[in-house]
């Protein structure tokens, strides 16, 4: 298939956050026009896109009338109107990813019922017309919002009968407490003509406060066996999915050894942005040569990476400071990345630090610096 690639190549991307900025930092690179939807006038990509519309991602009208003159359009959100997408696509504006991909993945209740029926490995799970109905024999459990939920949110933990009193309310599914030995992720990418690259598998730790990945080694410490395993169970969900674009597919290594997949995010995702400087192709390079059928980049990683992610401090909200930078970049292997966001709130998502070194033992010393030294905290 042909590659999309020219000079009044239009893509448009429906959401106008962090993901779209280094999307469209990337693209400048290669003279890719974007454009933006997104409902706030304030949005990250504002600045920096060729056009920026303002409007509700949601609505059927509008994103039709915003995607009807693209050439591709992609996703840096899940919670977009499918059915425009689906209407786009049958009027010639390539969708990546294919709205049926992403009507599967969105719901996390078609998403789950997706793994069993393709054979791919996940935990147990049952679906709930109401989560404030989940059984107390199911207990203890994992509590997932169907739709919705990012961040962080719309996931909880149901340990006993008093915590059913605060289960969210609405279609939810439950899940088997999975007893984790380490929380993974692999990041896959597709193009038209079938070309695949994964890129090495990364250890996700997260913040049990906010339930957000606090940070990230890159590669993942586990054996080459289960990092293979990984990438396999990866790049099943992307064939059956028959996805193009970035998928990243968060898992799970049981303290019994088996790897088994949490869930995916057909986008960009937060545990790829370390290879913006730790590998030969980043995240958002990958992407857009996927959604525009280009040759697919190395994944090679160039250094041992890490990310932190910077966000708000608790007890601040207001016109954000971020204290600490000077000592930051005076610092060797350390790079800061802002996502123009004006306001900081507690656990808000402000940027995020990617760290390189040699070894592991100086990437844990880095971590560890950047989480005591730079914070986003209000003026």
């Amino acid at each position: 298939m042909k590659a999309i690639y020219g000079d009044n190549i239009k893509l448009g991307i429906l959401g106008g956050g962090q993901l779209g900025r280094m999307l469209i930092q990337e693209a400048a690179s290669l003279d890719v026009k974007i454009h933006v939807l997104d409902p706030a006038a304030d949005a990250p990509c504002a600045e920096l896109a060729n056009s920026f519309t303002q409007g509700d991602f949601r609505d059927y009208d509008t994103v039709m009338a915003f995607g009807a003159d693209k050439d591709v359009i992609t996703i840096e959100i899940e919670d977009v109107s499918v059915q425009a997408l689906k209407d786009l696509q049958k009027i010639g504006v390539k969708v990546c990813p294919d709205p049926r991909a992403l009507e599967i993945i969105k719901d996390k209740g078609i998403q789950k019922q997706f793994y069993a029926d393709n054979g791919i490995l996940s935990s147990n799970f049952s679906l709930l017309e109401n989560g404030k109905d989940c059984p107390i024999e199911a207990l203890p459990t994992v509590l997932k919002l169907r739709t919705g939920g990012y961040d962080g949110k719309g996931v909880m933990i149901l340990r006993t009968a008093e915590d059913l009193e605060n289960a969210f309310e609405g279609p939810c599914l439950i899940e088997d407490l999975v007893p984790i030995e380490k929380e993974l992720s692999v990041i896959i990418a597709r193009n038209a003509d079938g070309q695949s690259e994964t890129f090495p598998v990364v250890e996700l730790v997260f913040d049990p406060r906010a339930n957000l990945v606090d940070f990230l080694f890159a590669p993942a410490e586990i054996e080459d066996d289960l990092a293979e395993k990984a990438k396999e169970l990866a790049t099943k969900v992307a064939d059956a999915l028959k996805f193009e674009g970035i998928l990243a597919v968060e898992l799970f290594l049981t303290k019994e050894g088996e790897i088994l997949v949490n869930e995916a995010a057909p986008r960009t995702h937060n545990s790829g942005h370390h290879t913006i400087e730790a590998n030969y192709t980043s995240q958002f390079g990958q992407h857009l040569r996927s959604i525009l059928n280009l040759p697919l980049g190395s994944t090679e990683t160039l250094r041992m990476g890490a990310m932190v992610n910077i966000v708000g401090e608790e007890g601040h909200t207001g016109p954000v400071k971020y204290e600490g930078l000077n000592a930051l970049l005076a610092t060797d292997g350390v790079y800061p990345h802002f996502y123009g966001k004006t306001t900081t709130k507690p656990f808000r998502k402000m940027g995020h630090v990617t760290i390189l070194a040699d070894d592991k033992a100086a990437l844990e010393a880095k971590v560890l610096f950047v989480k005591q030294t730079l914070k986003a905290i209000s003026e």
